[in-house]
């Protein structure tokens, strides 16, 4: 122990100076972002070599889940995509639901630049796509450049430091919430399978049980997880894609805290009174049983004044960052590459289209409503940020990646067109993250804008 009363293990004090820096580093923002281009460049080196065969025979290897008559089997990249990512989107969905009640999105006036930003962002590329393939099974790809990768795109932007203002950041982030809201709804209304009326009803059936567990109170995750898991079987076996369980699940998230800062404040002061008065010195919590009682108390009270939806979000941020994306980038994202042919397949209709819809598209839909909606007075940019940020926004936009990849599985059921898309997707990611770092750098070259701020850790 040390004077300060603080118990430490014998190596404890050796692990923390190894592990601080680790914490801190797989805190930070650009972390997603650098860990996500790692696992790309994983994938298709695993593609690209000679493990591809068994990279691909383990990525069809078949996991079965049976109950009786009932059985599941699927393989494993099935698994990833229809099953881990169903938690990507029910923390998509908590975002969601928070930027629209108390963030950038929760009042008109605020949302009204970002949304329009979004549909520009949307609905451009989706026209250059389709004027480039506008008939055919190649048409279904409308939907793959509408899509921004929030974590690459904000790990750009943070890379630029206090060289950019800190609205430009806030700004993306809220352009993004719209654009996976966008996403989730193009998926449920356009890349849906035959419907199963009889799934679909127990699906309703589920998610109206999650409603009534929001309006009796519960706020325990646990229920809502195993309700969530049956509406996410249920979606599975109905047509709708899967992962739109994981969205409808975090909408239903109680979003109101039990006890308000005041009454939390008065009863900590309280517990911590009473938890003083009975302090027995050289006794731990462990032979002080009611100085235990009085913090499992307080403990109870800190989770009933944060609300269910921030506790979970906050919970899920790294497992999701750090875990889910970088598996779902190493199982999609190994496409087999032939450099001397690289250009013949991007010249292609399918990759041309997502090139020039993410990269162009995005530029053009993003900054050109942007700026034309500033300019009639409909919106206003945030503090510090200029024309020229707002170009290099659109062009970061174009980095489509994680949504786009997976629509892209979506679209096309011919194997050969989802690796040109997945090409064209890799290909359009690295010029719009590239040329929107560059473009941004020059832009804010010499200037220190009013509103920047470090980056969070």
């Amino acid at each position: 122990m040390d004077p300060q009363g603080d118990y430490y293990a014998p190596l404890e004090r050796t692990f923390e100076r190894i592990a601080t820096p680790f914490e801190e580093f797989i805190h930070r923002q650009s972390t997603s972002g650098l860990l996500l281009v790692a696992t790309t460049i994983l994938a298709l080196a695993l593609a690209n070599t000679a493990v591809a065969h068994a990279y691909e025979g383990l990525l069809h290897t078949h996991l079965s889940i049976a109950l009786g008559p009932w059985t599941l089997d699927h393989s494993i990249h099935h698994w990833i995509n229809d099953g881990l990512m169903a938690l990507f989107f029910f923390l998509v969905g908590l975002e969601i639901k928070r930027e629209v009640l108390v963030g950038e999105l929760a009042s008109l006036r605020r949302a009204t630049l970002p949304i329009l930003a979004a549909i520009g962002g949307m609905v451009v590329p989706a026209l250059i796509y389709l004027g480039i393939n506008p008939e055919g099974a190649a048409a279904h790809g409308w939907a793959i450049p509408m899509a921004t990768d929030i974590a690459f795109a904000v790990g750009i932007l943070v890379l630029l430091g206090h060289r950019i203002p800190h609205g430009l950041i806030t700004f993306l982030v809220a352009l993004a919430i719209v654009d996976d809201l966008g996403a989730v709804l193009v998926i449920a209304l356009f890349y849906t399978e035959d419907i199963v009326l009889g799934a679909l009803g127990f699906a309703g059936l589920s998610l109206a049980v999650l409603v009534g567990l929001n309006l009796v109170g519960v706020r325990r995750p646990l229920p809502y997880f195993i309700v969530g898991g049956l509406l996410w079987l249920a979606m599975l076996e109905s047509g709708v894609h899967a992962t739109l369980a994981g969205i409808l699940t975090a909408w239903t998230i109680p979003a109101r805290a039990k006890f308000d800062p005041t009454t939390f404040s008065s009863q900590v002061r309280d517990l911590m009174d009473r938890f003083d008065a009975r302090v027995q010195p050289g006794r731990g919590l462990m032979r002080n049983p009611d100085q235990h009682a009085l913090v499992q108390t307080l403990e109870n009270g800190v989770h009933m004044v944060e609300t269910p939806l921030q506790r979970l979000e906050h919970n899920l941020q790294l497992p999701v960052a750090l875990g889910i994306i970088p598996i779902f980038a190493l199982a999609n994202a190994g496409i087999p590459l032939h450099p001397e042919s690289l250009g013949d397949v991007l010249s292609q209709p399918v990759p041309l289209g997502i090139i020039l819809g993410l990269v162009g598209g995005k530029t053009l839909g993003i900054a050109g409503t942007t700026l034309l909606a500033d300019r009639l007075g409909i919106g206003q940019l945030p503090t510090g940020v200029r024309p020229g940020h707002v170009v290099g926004l659109g062009l970061i936009a174009g980095i489509g990646f994680t949504m786009s990849i997976f629509i892209s599985d979506l679209a096309f059921s011919d194997p050969e067109t989802v690796v040109l898309a997945k090409t064209g997707i890799l290909a359009a990611s690295l010029v719009a993250g590239v040329g929107g770092l560059v473009w941004l750098g020059l832009v804010s070259r010499g200037q220190s804008p009013a509103g920047t701020a470090p980056e969070r850790h």
